[in-house]
């Protein structure tokens, strides 16, 4: 343990000021609150806020703590990256710097002994959640704060990344009471928790790999649905600067999708994109449409070009 601390970016070690089991209550509790279901009225105004409030919220990780925060791969105004980051953080999936600084350590050390949640490194318990609830991983890198040190409304957000979760679950009850509390908040964080976090673990077992990366990547598009766009995880390990992760018509990816919808009325702008020389390097199959994939080179060595696009 003490040589993976020595290799991964520094963090701020400060201990926690609560109890191991105190920091976890709240996760627990609302899977626990799974079984409310049962006691509350069933409404369609709950249904669809559990719908929207799991769509939107996974564009927060995907679009925003990931795309954004992690990788830097758009820009955009600081009042809107304010807002997109408290967007985010409703997700109840911690703060915008400590969810980007582990990620960034995850790409460093993908799938080695210092990944913090691999798979084949771990188990699948630990990669999927079991990382989250240790206190491992509880300080924020010092690197990621040094880098957004500009930006103090972002340091009070990474502290205090439950108010707004909080605020949405306020919202949820005034609009439909105790069942859109239940559906609408609960049921959708708990579903948001899993779908965001079988990127950390099934993405790394299950899929194709088009591209000779250095970690075992896997492009999967049933998890390219549940996360709008994030399933095609082999191309974004393969390039990970850029904006879009579905690098291919036939590859959905709602993220992407909804970005440039913003970058047309100018609240986002500069969304990188792999060139094609990135696209064609390092192939072990033909980028075509799946059930149609040609055989390319598959013995091939990773490189770290376009591994070390990503700012991170």
């Amino acid at each position: 343990m003490s040589e993976m601390l020595h290799h991964q970016a520094p963090t701020d070690t400060s201990p926690s000021e609560l109890p191991r089991w105190v920091m976890n209550a709240p996760f627990i509790l609302l899977h626990l609150a799974l079984l409310t279901v049962f006691l509350v009225p069933f409404t369609w105004t709950a249904l669809l806020l559990c719908a929207l409030n799991y769509f939107w919220r996974m564009f927060g990780i995907t679009a925003v703590y990931h795309r954004y925060f992690s990788h830097r791969s758009y820009k955009t105004s600081r009042v809107f990256q304010f807002i997109l980051a408290w967007l985010a953080c409703s997700s109840l999936q911690r703060g915008p710097l400590w969810w980007a600084g582990h990620h960034r350590i995850h790409h460093r050390y993908s799938d080695t002994p210092q990944d913090p949640h691999s798979p084949y490194e771990t188990s699948f318990w630990w990669a999927h959640v079991g990382w989250i609830l240790s206190e491992e991983h509880d300080a924020t890198t010092t690197e990621i704060k040094q880098e957004y040190a500009r930006y103090p409304e972002l340091a009070w957000l990474d502290r205090w990344h439950w108010i707004p979760g909080i605020v949405l679950a306020v919202l949820c009850y005034l609009i439909d009471g105790w069942s859109g509390l239940v559906w609408g908040f609960v049921v959708s964080t708990v579903l948001l928790y899993h779908g965001t976090f079988t990127i950390n673990s099934l993405s790394h077992l299950f899929g194709g790999r088009r591209y000779a990366t250095a970690d075992d990547s896997r492009n999967n598009w049933f998890l390219a649905l549940v996360t709008l766009g994030e399933g095609w995880h082999n191309n974004h390990h393969h390039y990970q600067s850029s904006a879009n992760q579905g690098f291919f018509w036939w590859e959905l990816d709602i993220s992407y999708a909804i970005l440039r919808a913003l970058s047309w009325v100018g609240l986002v702008w500069d969304l990188r994109k792999p060139s094609e020389k990135a696209l064609k390097h390092n192939l072990i199959v033909t980028p075509e449409p799946e059930g149609t994939l040609k055989q390319e080179g598959a013995g091939q060595e990773s490189s770290d070009a376009p591994h070390m696009a990503a700012s991170s």
